[in-house]
């Protein structure tokens, strides 16, 4: 976008420039709904990862979110200390902790469930149900065109 708000002609049916701006107003939508929630999107990738996989180390949800490990870390101290995880040391290899989700994690992560179909509705309001679902097919294709069919 221009300074004015006007995109320019050359760029204005360029996909690549169309998916910037799309991922940017998506970005502030989500940043902004998850701040008025009391949390982080990191927290959300945590909690959803922790549910599926189970009791995980810190290193495998790194690499199952795609979030750094310095800062799972950081979210996780976070995420403990306020009860929605507990770390504890790995039975087979003392040096690692395994992290599981508690209870009360788990009441967070559906919490964050709504806050996420919330950012999805806001996002997506001018698209129908139909539209909705072949965004998502094709944005599949995108970030994953090895395993695209």
């Amino acid at each position: 976008m221009g300074y004015d708000g006007q995109v320019l002609d050359r760029l204005a049916t360029l996909p690549t420039w169309l998916l910037a701006r799309a991922n940017q107003r998506a970005h502030d939508v989500l940043q902004a709904a998850f701040a008025a929630a009391g949390a982080r999107g990191y927290h959300y990738r945590l909690l959803a990862a922790l549910e599926q996989h189970g009791a995980t180390s810190q290193a495998a949800l790194a690499r199952l979110t795609g979030i750094d490990a310095k800062d799972v870390v950081h979210a996780l101290n976070e995420l403990v200390a306020r009860s929605f995880v507990q770390r504890e040391a790995d039975p087979v290899d003392k040096r690692r902790n395994l992290v599981t989700i508690t209870r009360t994690g788990a009441a967070e992560l559906r919490r964050l469930d709504r806050v996420v179909a919330g950012i999805q509705n806001e996002v997506l309001a001018p698209l129908t149900a139909r539209e909705r679902a072949q965004l998502a097919t094709l944005l599949a294709k995108l970030a994953n065109p090895g395993t695209a069919g």
